[in-house]
């Protein structure tokens, strides 16, 4: 699939097929997401691949009870070393959730040309997920998403136009495109 095809396809997917996902698939995709860029580059992330039924159901239910967790063969849940940002960055502005945040995007885009779904999860209990999956400090959880074949497409919510959200050289001086 061309990359804008990619783009425009993406959707947050809420119901998965009880399918196993290929090792192959789960492997490109993976390394998709491993080739994103960080701050500084410096991959400050750990990835948690959640196959365990009993530990998705438990990351649903952290998740105020998001049951697509539970759902999916896999739930990925990105983990990024704060401690390491910051000594990085100063008090200035750390890039630990940018940086996870990145590295989801590629997965997800990754993941739809491959033909499986996610669903971009940024709710939840961080406190429990940690304390479920023994992650330790100074590690922070900055998403999850469910991973695997949909089981209906998901739904286009549209976007604000163009207009709205483009200036040009200062606020408020519209970019004037096409």
């Amino acid at each position: 699939m061309e990359l804008f095809e990619v783009i425009r396809k993406r959707r947050s997917i809420r119901k998965y097929q009880p399918r196993e996902v290929e090792d192959e698939k789960l492997q490109k995709v993976l390394d998709a997401a491993h080739l994103a860029p960080s701050a500084k580059n410096i991959q400050p992330w750990k990835v948690i691949v959640v196959e365990d039924k009993k530990l998705r159901e438990g990351l649903a239910k952290s998740a105020y009870g998001q049951e697509h967790l539970s759902q999916a063969p896999y739930v990925i849940v990105m983990c990024v070393n704060e401690k390491e940002c910051y000594q990085q960055h100063g008090d200035y502005m750390t890039s630990f959730a940018v940086d996870g945040a990145i590295f989801i995007d590629h997965l997800t885009l990754a993941a739809c040309a491959e033909g499986l779904g996610t669903c971009w999860i940024a709710k939840f209990n961080e406190t429990e997920v940690k304390k479920l999956l023994n992650i330790p400090a100074p590690y922070r959880v900055v998403a999850m998403t469910p991973l695997g074949y949909p089981q209906e497409e998901g739904k286009d919510k549209g976007r604000k136009p163009l207009s709205e959200i483009l200036d040009k050289d200062t606020w408020g001086n519209k970019l004037r495109i096409g």
